[in-house]
Order: structure tokens, then sequence, then C-alpha cells
């Protein structure tokens, strides 16, 4: 029974103290088996990468768009929901407009009546023009009479200053018209940017895509720039990854790339980079690379064809985790193993016929 006993304890010990060492490099590798098991898989199961190729481990992402207000104001609707697909311009949230469409009344009765002063303003211009033209002949004939000594001197300087009361009359009647017509102008500019408030308060899709956060709900204020939706644009999706040095100094913007899924071992992706960093910097510890941790290295960004995503945009996931491969020298082919092989989702359209 002792040796027994003996056996099993050591047995015991052993299993956990495998399971200590298991759990402890599962902690050291970051804890993401299945990234660790796609960089194995590419380790062990494919042929080695020529030098003309690099590669690395990320996760594919998209361009996230915020749909927020320009004013504030009290949520009186929302139309799309997490994991909607809309399209740009579509209407996907409204902004109670009471106060503004009332702003807006009060502007255009100011109009009104600013358009019917001027309209007075305009009458009392005729009505000067018409008395400064009669003052006008009087002083004339008076003139005349004058010289004949029918009349006075004295007569003569009165008729003079009724013309000239008659003109300065005029031109202040004239200012009065200019004064109401840029009053008009300020109202119509008011009412104009009014207008633009309550259109703006019609929140729109700024691009085509997937809704990814419902952040607001029908009822909440939200002050300005207040964030309703986050739209992912499906039409702009990538892989960021982090190259040493020596490889990302060899990069092209636009070389040819390949992207493999760990979802999707199988299937490879035709891809482009469309962005090398400038600067150096420390690789985040959520990304897996083969180089140590603490290098420097460059963050590259690889897009996968627009044209493809927008023929399988429904099945298009952000946040899986793959590998992405880039070409260093274009004189080289590419490895049998990463020709693109693309999936045939049902959803995608048909190909139409060159017929």
């Amino acid at each position: 029974m002792k040796p027994m006993r003996r056996w099993v304890l050591a047995a015991a010990l052993l299993v956990t103290v495998v399971a200590v060492a298991a759990a402890g490099w599962v902690f050291l590798a970051g804890g993401d088996l299945r990234s660790m098991a796609g960089t194995l898989r590419s380790l062990l199961g494919e042929a080695p990468l020529p030098e003309s190729f690099a590669m690395s481990n990320g996760r594919l992402e998209a361009t996230e768009v915020d749909v927020a207000t320009k004013l504030a104001g009290r949520l009186v609707e929302v139309r799309a929901h997490e994991g909607d697909r809309v399209e740009s311009g579509q209407v996907v949230a409204v902004l109670d407009t009471d106060s503004l469409k009332a702003q807006l009344r009060e502007a255009q009765a100011e109009r009104r009546r600013a358009e019917q002063e001027r309209a007075h303003a305009k009458a009392v211009v005729e009505e000067h023009e018409s008395q400064i033209e009669f003052a006008r002949r009087e002083r004339t004939r008076l003139e005349r009479l004058s010289k004949d000594h029918f009349v006075s001197e004295e007569q003569f300087d009165q008729a003079k200053t009724r013309v000239r009361t008659a003109e300065a009359s005029l031109r202040a009647a004239q200012l009065e018209v200019v004064t109401f017509e840029a009053k008009i102008e300020a109202t119509q500019a008011s009412i104009e940017r009014i207008e633009v408030d309550i259109a703006e308060s019609t929140l729109r899709a700024p691009t085509g895509g997937r809704v990814l956060y419902r952040l607001a709900e029908p009822g909440e204020v939200l002050g300005v720039g207040g964030k309703v939706l986050t739209v992912l644009d499906l039409t702009d999706v990538y892989m960021v990854v982090f190259l040493p040095a020596p490889a990302a100094g060899r990069v092209r913007l636009g070389a040819p790339g390949r992207i493999v899924f760990d979802a999707a071992p199988d299937f490879v992706f035709p891809a482009e980079v469309s962005f090398v960093s400038p600067r150096a910097q420390f690789t985040p510890k959520q990304v897996e690379t083969q180089t140590v941790r603490e290098e420097l290295d460059f963050r590259i960004k690889v897009r996968i064809d627009p044209a493809l995503l927008a023929r399988n945009e429904p099945v298009v996931k952000t946040g899986i985790p793959g590998v992405a491969y880039v070409q260093l020298r274009p004189d080289v082919p590419w490895p049998e193993h990463l020709t693109p092989r693309l999936p045939k989702w049902p959803s995608a359209p048909a190909t139409p016929s060159s017929d």
C-alpha cells in the first residue's frame, strides 16, 4: 500500500507541475492560443517562407466613423441598431427641433416686419422726391421774379432753403431704405442658419457600413459632439502588423500582400500595403510577433482589396486574428501555398457574363 501511495503522490505532483508550467507558458505568451496556433501552423504546416517575404500576426480592423451631433439637444429617435447595415446619407437618428422651429418662426416674422418697414421707407423716399421736385420748380420761378424785382430777396432765399431741406430729407429716407434692406439680409441669414441647424438635427450616416456601437438612446440629452453611433466602413478593411526594421525598410507602399485568417486557414486573401509608419515603436502586448516584444518595430497596414470587400461585405467580420504576408522583392514569385484562394460565399453576387 505504501509504494502505491507514493506512486499516486508522484503522479499528482507531476500533473500539478505540468499544469503550472502550461499556465505560465500561456500567460507569458499573451493568452491568445488561437493566434499562437496560427503561427505554429504557418511554421510547421507550410513550407519555409523565403527571405523575400515578411510575415506578422495581427487582427482584422476597419475604419470607424462616429455619427455625432453638431448641436446640443434631446435625442428623439435612433433608427439603427448594432449590426445593422446603413447606407451613406441614410437617416440614423433625429434630435428634437421644437426650439429651433420656434426660432425659425421668430426670424421669419422679423424678416416680414423688416420688409414692411423697407416698403414704408421707400414710400417716404417717393414723397420726398415729389417734394424736392416741387421745391426746385418754385425756386426756379422765384429766381426769375427776383431778377425782375417782383419778389424780395428773402422769399428767394426761403425757396432755396426749402430745396436743400427737401434734398436732406430725401437722403435720410434713402438711408432708411438701406438700413431696412440690411436688416432683411441679416434676418435672412438667421433663417438660413436655423434651417441648417434643423437639417443638422437629422443625423445621417457619413458612410456606408455596419453599425458597431449604439452609444445613445432616445430621450438622452447630448452635448455638442455627442456620439450616437459608431459605423464600420467596410470598404476600408485592413490588418495592422509590426515588422522589425530590416524587413520594414524593404516594404514598399502598394506592395502586394496576403492575409490568412486563423478561422479560415485554407483561404488566402489578396491585399496590399497601404501604410508604413515613419517611426519605430514598441510592439503592443496584444500583438504576437516572431521578434522579441521589447524590440522596436514599424507599424505596417495591409489593406484588403475594396472590390473584394464590396462583393463579400455581408461576411466581413473585424477583430478576427490572422497572419499577414508582405512581398519585399517584386521579382520573386509568391510561394505556392500563398496563392490567392477565396471562398465561394452564397451571399456573393454572381459575376456577370462577358457575352
